[in-house]
């Protein structure tokens, strides 16, 4: 007899939860749609941000243009003349 409560009282349990399903799954749908509209937002702010950051690099790079283009052409003018007149450590072994 006890096993035919338990058996019972499953069968009472599953009516009650597929019931009262659709009022339990509403807060579910009404948080996945939140969430997915916060995403959104957050997706949006985030490429906007990455858009002025982006800007604010261009900006700052013409700005100092004048400044680092002549340093730039210095030190590839020194680097030639490095690589120019620098001598192997050691020499190549010539095998016969």
């Amino acid at each position: 007899m006890k096993t035919f409560l338990k058996i019972l009282a499953a069968v009472a349990l599953v009516a009650v939860i597929w019931h009262f399903a659709p009022v339990l799954l509403v807060p579910v749908i009404i948080l996945a749609f939140v969430s997915l509209a916060v995403g959104v937002v957050l997706g949006v702010l985030g490429l906007i941000l990455i858009a002025g950051l982006l800007a604010l690099a261009l900006a700052l790079i013409g700005a100092l243009s004048p400044i680092w283009i002549p340093v730039l052409c210095i030190c590839g003018l020194i680097w030639m003349i490095k690589k120019l007149t620098a001598k192997p450590a050691n020499p190549p072994v010539v095998t016969v």
